[in-house]
């Protein structure tokens, strides 16, 4: 399970979507002398994704797929994780499913953080569907992926308190200040597993 480390630090690419977010806490985490990864690749489906302008700031190679030919895109990205010898991804906020293909071919772990804690809320939608069944907590989990959606192995979960007032806005950006500090967390605890 562990990835091995030595002096070395673990070549790691950050899948994103978004903001890039959880990207931008894992940049400043890898930059930590303690730290056991040095990202060195960002990858994204969507070409107008925000998050991008971190591989800018912090010189950090980047690469937009195009996911309407999956299998294709696919291919190509592990040759190139192959070729920069990644052994860990951190799907942060990437919204497309990687295929079971995908998934068996990597030779390396491939880590997700979700919005729930999980086997609660799989998929979309947590922060309104936590709130719409009156839950008291929610929070967030950083998994091993595999090819059923959001079902891998649990590394760690954080709660979050849902207060009366809370919207699935406020409850989101509850939940993301405590992602920023579980992922790295995360990290840590699975290369001393």
């Amino acid at each position: 399970m562990a990835l091995s480390t030595g002096t070395k630090k673990i070549n790691t690419a950050v899948f994103i979507s978004g903001t890039g977010s959880n990207l931008k806490s894992l940049i400043k985490f890898s930059n930590l002398k303690k730290s056991p990864i040095s990202i060195k690749m960002i990858i994204s489906n969507n070409p107008k994704s925000k998050g991008l302008a971190f591989g800018k700031i912090y010189k950090i190679r980047k690469k937009i797929f195009n996911f309407n030919k999956q299998e294709k895109t696919e291919k190509e990205i592990l040759e190139l994780l192959k070729k920069k010898k990644i052994n860990l991804i951190c799907l942060a906020g990437f919204m497309r499913i990687l295929s079971k293909n995908f998934i068996q071919n990597f030779k390396g772990q491939i880590l997700n953080i979700h919005p729930s804690l999980l086997p609660k809320y799989k998929g979309l939608n947590t922060h309104e569907r936590a709130i719409k069944n009156k839950d008291r907590y929610s929070g967030c989990t950083v998994h091993l992926v595999t090819s059923k959606l959001d079902s891998g192995k649990i590394i760690i979960q954080k709660k979050v308190k849902i207060n009366k007032k809370d919207t699935p806005r406020t409850l989101a950006n509850k939940v993301l200040a405590e992602e920023h500090k579980l992922y790295p967390e995360a990290i840590l605890k699975i290369i001393s597993l």
